[in-house]
Order: C-alpha cells, then structure tokens, then sequence
C-alpha cells in the first residue's frame, strides 16, 4: 500500500510540475549569479559611461533585485535583435534591455508586470518644424525615417508610417546622426531616449515632438513556462513600488540630469 500510495504521489507531482526543472530565479540563486541579458545603448534605461560600465534605471532595478535575492549581478551584453535567440538558448537568464511587451513577442517569451510605461515619440530635423506636427505627417514616400533595428520603434515606422523610405541602424546613435547629418526626416523611438538625444547627440539640428503616439509597456523577459520566476519579480515590484526604492531610482534618472556627466 505505501507503495502504491508513493507511486501515486510521483505521479501526481509530474503532472503538477513538481519535478519539472527550476525556473530562472531558483537557478540564479543556486548559481549565486543572475544573468541578465543587455544592448547598453538605450538612454537612460541601460548605456555604457564613459569609463566603459553599464549603468542607467534598469541597471539599478536589476542591482536591486539581484540584492533582494542575495545574489551577484552579470550583465551580458548582446545585440538587440539577437537577444531573444540568446535567451532561448541559455545564453543568460533573463532579459532585462528596455524590452517592449508586445503581443508577438509574448508568443516566444513570458513577461513581468511592466516596470515603466513609455511610447514612441520623433525627432525630426529643425527645419521640417511646423511642416511636421504628428507621425502622420511623415507618411509620405517624400520623407525618409530612420529607428533601431530590431525595436518597437522599428515596427512602429513599419506599420503607422509606411509610405515614408525606412533605413533601420544597429544602434540608436547611429540612427539619430543620420537625422543631424539631413540623410533622414526623422528618428522614431522611446520617449525617455528622445528626451535626452535631443540635446545630447542633436547639435541643435534636431525638433523633438514630444507627444507620444503608442502604448509601450517594458518588462523584464524570461522562457515560457517559467511562472516561478514571474511570480517573485512581480512580487519584489510592488515591494519596491510601497517602500521608496522605485521612486528613489525614477528620481536618479529622470528627474536628475548628473549621471549625464558620465557619458563621453
């Protein structure tokens, strides 16, 4: 009968997941290191200074959660429009690069809550101020639009702005020269980004419409199936949202412009 009984319960637990393998939480804290897959280039979520470390908002949630669960923190840097790849095949543990929750994305991944909202804004060149008022405004095949290949604002210029000529760029940098130098109209992307390239990287050449246009959630992307893991970020997020952490990092990169001083 004990036998019998064991052998019911084995089952039981196959079939509820109890035997499965650990998610990435579980595994990260048996490994002692949480491995987070990273493109520093997105202003001022994830970006390298100019002593070469990643810093910016998400860093310091990542730092924040890697203390919560009493592990280290490793960044692994990896090229935006091969990070899911990556994760998928175990190159690190997580995603945690600015990622937009989309529908079509959460078909390949799980997601947290979403640790900010953002949308997608322009910066267009100086003198197509006034001509230029909307993103509207640029469906044109006479305009020419650039983004990061890759992102949401790549798939955003794609199917809202079409008719204009689209020349997508590895980085966002890249991207924006290409509005300085008059060989684009317009640079699509995430307004915490545009609000800083403005000035930053726009040599006065450049309008920013400040307006945005979409509804983008960002979150932090693990493998599918993986709801352990969800459930404790989700979790430590409304922990930090109740006890200052979240406010006092919004208010570091936000509402303060002296991490600027870091960048080359």
């Amino acid at each position: 009968m004990k036998k019998f009984l064991a052998t019911v319960l084995f089952a039981a637990a196959t079939l509820t997941g109890f035997s499965a393998q650990a998610g990435a939480i579980d595994d990260a804290v048996k490994a002692g290191t949480l491995r987070v897959g990273m493109d520093p280039t997105y202003m001022p979520f994830e970006m390298t200074n100019k002593r070469g470390e990643i810093i910016g908002f998400e860093v310091d949630l990542l730092k924040a959660m890697a203390k919560a669960m009493g592990v280290k923190l490793e960044l692994v840097s990896t090229g935006y429009d091969g990070i899911i790849p990556a994760l998928l095949t175990n190159k690190f543990d997580m995603i945690g690069s600015g990622m937009t929750l989309t529908q079509e994305r959460n078909l390949r991944l799980n997601f947290s809550d979403p640790f900010i909202v953002v949308g997608q804004t322009l910066l267009i060149r100086k003198d197509l101020e006034g001509k230029i008022k909307t993103y509207k405004d640029l469906n044109d095949p006479q305009y020419r639009i650039t983004s990061k290949i890759g992102t949401t604002g790549e798939m955003v210029a794609k199917k809202l702005i079409s008719k204009a000529k689209y020349n997508g760029f590895d980085n966002e940098q890249e991207a924006v020269l290409d509005v300085v130098n008059g060989k684009a109209d317009a640079f699509i992307y995430d307004a915490p980004y545009n609000v800083v390239a403005v000035n930053k990287a726009g040599a006065g050449k450049l309008v920013y419409l400040d307006e945005p246009f979409t509804y983008e959630p960002l979150a932090f992307g693990l493998k599918k199936g993986d709801y352990d893991s969800i459930n404790w970020i989700n979790n430590w997020l409304q922990q930090i949202r109740h006890d200052g952490t979240y406010d006092r990092l919004h208010a570091k990169w936000f509402k303060s412009s002296a991490w600027l001083k870091d960048m080359e």
